[in-house]
């Protein structure tokens, strides 16, 4: 039997002005997406237009969605949105200054040590997989960025690789270690060809999904990461970004110059590059505490309220010669 799809809701005037906003302001698919999940959900607690909202409105709306157990980050997300919608879409700007942001608390991300990563290699459930937790490694590449790469990215002759609109609809280059590139040789032996019919050369993608011309998804990389910890038998809370955070943290305790990870990595402020300086392990161990020196010095000197004990040996008393008499 069939079944009957539900039938499409209209789209009302004011979420058509806000989508239109959004377009002719060039944002992007998943941004326009969370801010609409934003104003339906201001809606709904309405229970109304929001075009009808007051200051109460927003002040209460803000109360909810924190005992709602709302996450800082994610709270913020939706004021975005809703701010969006009324300093944009309904220039109520005495409504939007109503909305105020958290500050989210700094929290250090998990880094693994480099015998974890070669474990996870190791236990890899498939080529693609060790090829794809490489590149993300070796390459300090998101997972978005990994699944989406093509041939034309991979520039041998110059051993960099092309990270095309990345996050924030930006070009950069990174290294194309050689270990990478003789794991890219060995899968394009084994990638399945099945829907690369009509596809350029240069166009097809290394990681081609299930879908024709679309290339694996970042969930499903997600999950093969996922399988290769848990046979890898790490119990740290990682997930596939540590790789990333990992890739910058050894690079910096190796001594390579910070500016250099942060254009790696496609950072736009050096303070974002900089978080790393507090999870470096190699860095923060190498150095000395004053506690040590104030050791060594009590081991030099004696227990502290002793008497410091003369050290020089007695000079020796001159023994008289034969011809001389001995002095009384």
């Amino acid at each position: 039997m069939r079944t009957k799809s539900k039938p499409i809701a209209p789209i009302s005037p004011l979420r058509q002005r806000m989508i239109d906003d959004m377009i002719a302001r060039n944002l992007g698919r998943h941004t326009q997406r969370s801010h609409i999940d934003s104003c339906k959900r201001f809606a709904a607690f309405l229970k109304r237009s929001p075009e009808t909202a007051t200051a109460d409105d927003i002040c209460a709306f803000q109360k909810a969605v924190m005992e709602s157990g709302c996450s800082i980050s994610n709270r913020n997300r939706i004021m975005t949105g809703l701010r969006f919608l009324l300093k944009v879409t309904m220039r109520r700007h005495d409504l939007a200054a109503e909305i105020y942001h958290l500050k989210e608390p700094i929290k250090l991300p998990l880094v693994l040590a480099p015998e974890e990563i070669k474990r996870i290699f190791k236990m890899a459930p498939s080529l693609k997989a060790r090829v794809m937790l490489t590149i993300a490694y070796g390459c300090g590449l998101r997972a978005s960025e990994v699944v989406r790469l093509r041939v034309c990215d991979i520039d041998g002759a110059q051993r960099i690789i092309r990270v095309v609109q990345a996050k924030g609809r930006k070009d950069r280059n990174v290294m194309l270690p050689d270990d990478v590139h003789v794991l890219l040789r060995e899968w394009w032996c084994e990638r399945p060809i099945e829907h690369d019919v009509g596809i350029p050369s240069d166009e097809r993608w290394i990681f081609p999904g299930r879908g024709d011309n679309e290339p694996l998804t970042t969930r499903q990389l997600g999950r093969l990461f996922q399988e290769a910890i848990a046979a890898a038998g790490i119990t740290k809370r990682v997930t596939l970004h540590s790789l990333r955070h990992s890739f910058a943290t050894h690079l910096l305790e190796r001594g390579t110059d910070i500016r250099k990870i942060q254009a790696l990595l496609g950072h736009d402020k050096l303070d974002t590059t900089a978080r790393y300086t507090r999870v470096a392990t190699g860095l923060i161990a190498d150095i000395e505490s004053p506690l040590e020196h104030l050791l060594d010095r009590r081991r030099r000197t004696g227990k502290p309220g002793n008497k410091k004990t003369d050290t020089k040996k007695p000079e020796d008393t001159k023994k008289p010669d034969n011809d001389e008499p001995p002095t009384k």
